[in-house]
């Protein structure tokens, strides 16, 4: 078992507490403006927006504050820009790790990644060094004890997912892009409920890590995900759940 799913979801309910003390909103408001200047500002035609619009209501973002993101993001009114960069390198144990970032400021990200980067035996690369280890798809964690296995892929498959995966206490759900949206109405239609959904970068493999190595490589993604100008953080770690929760009750 990975682990991934555990980590995903872990980190996913902090974010939720994270948003009780508003820390969460620079981030959403980031993806709002750069989604709203990818693909418009028109939700009904622009998925990404659609999706992130919806992250903000649930953490009860002032409905004004996404309309003013939207309109950064599309020129109607001035502010900061974001730029949605990409970053690659190795954690302990050779596990490739590929970041999503959102930032003003190219220089000065870059240069905080490669020190969270060193500090925690890693090392910032080159783009495209780990790039090709990873597939982009919609991603869902649920997790087991919510439904059985078999009413659980009656749903998915129905809806346009593409396989289901066991790990550990979670179901891990994978489908197409421009899947991503059907598949969680689905799961929501049948009050199926849903630990976290992101559209993802999927490892092809997987790097055994556990003691010493499999906790550096936790406090690396921790502290890289608590960055202001990071939005995603996806590796292709295998660790035990059990050392991810010791590591999260402790964190």
């Amino acid at each position: 078992m990975s682990g991934h799913s555990k980590w995903h979801s872990i980190r996913h309910k902090k974010a939720a507490q994270d948003a009780k003390r508003g820390k969460i909103f620079t981030k959403i408001i980031r993806e709002i403006s750069v989604a709203a200047r990818l693909g418009g500002g028109d939700p009904d035609s622009n998925p990404r927006l659609r999706k992130a619009i919806a992250e903000a209501k649930s953490v009860n973002m002032p409905a004004e504050n996404i309309k003013k993101a939207i309109q950064r993001g599309t020129g109607e009114i001035g502010g900061i820009q974001y730029e949605e960069v990409f970053y690659e390198g190795y954690g302990p144990g050779g596990v490739a790790i590929f970041v999503e970032v959102l930032t003003d400021n190219k220089n000065r990200t870059v240069a905080e990644l490669r020190h969270i980067f060193s500090k925690y035996r890693g090392r910032l690369g080159e783009p495209g060094c780990v790039s090709w280890l990873f597939s982009r798809k919609g991603y869902i964690v649920v997790e087991k004890n919510n439904i059985s296995e078999d009413k659980l892929l009656e749903v998915i498959l129905e809806s346009g997912a593409e396989d289901m995966r066991d790990d550990g206490s979670n179901w891990e759900i994978f489908t197409p892009p421009e899947k991503l949206e059907s598949v969680v109405n689905a799961l929501e239609k049948n009050n199926i409920a849903i630990a976290t959904s992101s559209l993802a970068f999927v490892p092809q493999n997987y790097i055994k890590l556990q003691g010493k190595e499999a906790e550096q490589l936790l406090k690396l993604m921790a502290t890289l995900e608590d960055h202001d100008d990071v939005k995603k953080v996806w590796a292709n770690f295998d660790i035990e759940e059990e050392e991810i929760s010791r590591f999260a009750a402790n964190e």
